[in-house]
């Protein structure tokens, strides 16, 4: 089924089921006061510069990874992409290696960044409706700071978390409990909104509902699959449909 741009919303799936890991699941969803948000690819075009200083990497190292593997592997921590693309071995032989050389091609790229369309004002506009908003991304200190640059929402935004802040990443959902904790709200009162299946898994773990946006170039179908609640195209989507939307309805 075809949903025009600016108007791609898909409520499929209930909310998902209870976790194991932190049973704190209400039976009926909750309007949400806090609204937690993936970066990369969410809210800045900067996954296909990941993908190619991945790969820049990669053949800087001999290793010969497909792009399409890397952009499958997009939204995991670092040590997780490394350990899905090579291996657990051959990650711990190279990966510091491949980190550094990551970093220092994509910060070439970074004057490429930018906000998708109405992502800041997506969350200048539910900060101003008084939800708490977090950023939780798996970027290094340096990336970061460039994501923030282009975003420049840092005055309305209830706090941040980053790569450094937690031991464990996305897919697991440390992450996003360190977001919660910023937030200070309960699961049940929380949205997620990410890209990638990885925000979708860490998310449903920690017993977050989860809205995927198709911008990171991850598919419907799969977002789906994985238990997003609600599809769109886009931030901008998001905003044009916000009341009617899952986050504050």
């Amino acid at each position: 089924m075809y949903f025009p741009p600016g108007r791609g919303i898909r409520i499929i799936l209930p909310v998902p089921a209870r976790s194991t890991e932190k049973p704190h699941r209400p039976e009926e969803p909750a309007i949400a006061t806090a609204v937690l948000f993936d970066v990369d690819g969410t809210l800045v075009d900067s996954n296909y510069l990941h993908v190619h200083a991945w790969r820049r990497a990669f053949h800087a190292l001999d290793r010969d990874v497909d792009s399409w593997r890397v952009h499958r592997a997009i939204g995991k921590g670092s040590g997780k992409l490394l350990s899905t693309l090579l291996g657990d071995e051959d990650a711990g032989r190279i990966g510091d290696q491949a980190k550094e050389l990551h970093s220092r091609f994509y910060l070439e790229t970074a004057d490429l960044l930018r906000p998708f369309d109405r992502a800041p004002d997506l969350i200048r506009t539910l900060a101003k409706r008084g939800m708490r908003v977090v950023l939780a991304t798996s970027a290094a200190p340096d990336e970061l700071k460039e994501l923030r640059r282009v975003l420049d929402v840092d005055d309305v935004v209830a706090g941040i978390v980053s790569g450094d802040d937690v031991e464990a990443t996305k897919p697991d959902p440390e992450p996003v409990f360190a977001a919660l904790d910023k937030a200070g709200t309960a699961p049940e009162d929380t949205i997620f909104v990410g890209d990638a299946v990885w925000d979708v898994h860490a998310a449903t773990k920690a017993g977050v509902r989860t809205v995927s946006v198709l911008s990171g170039g991850v598919g419907a179908a799969e977002l789906t699959d994985a238990g997003a609640v609600a599809i769109y195209d886009d931030a901008a989507a998001i905003l044009a449909g916000l009341d009617e939307s899952v986050l504050v309805s």
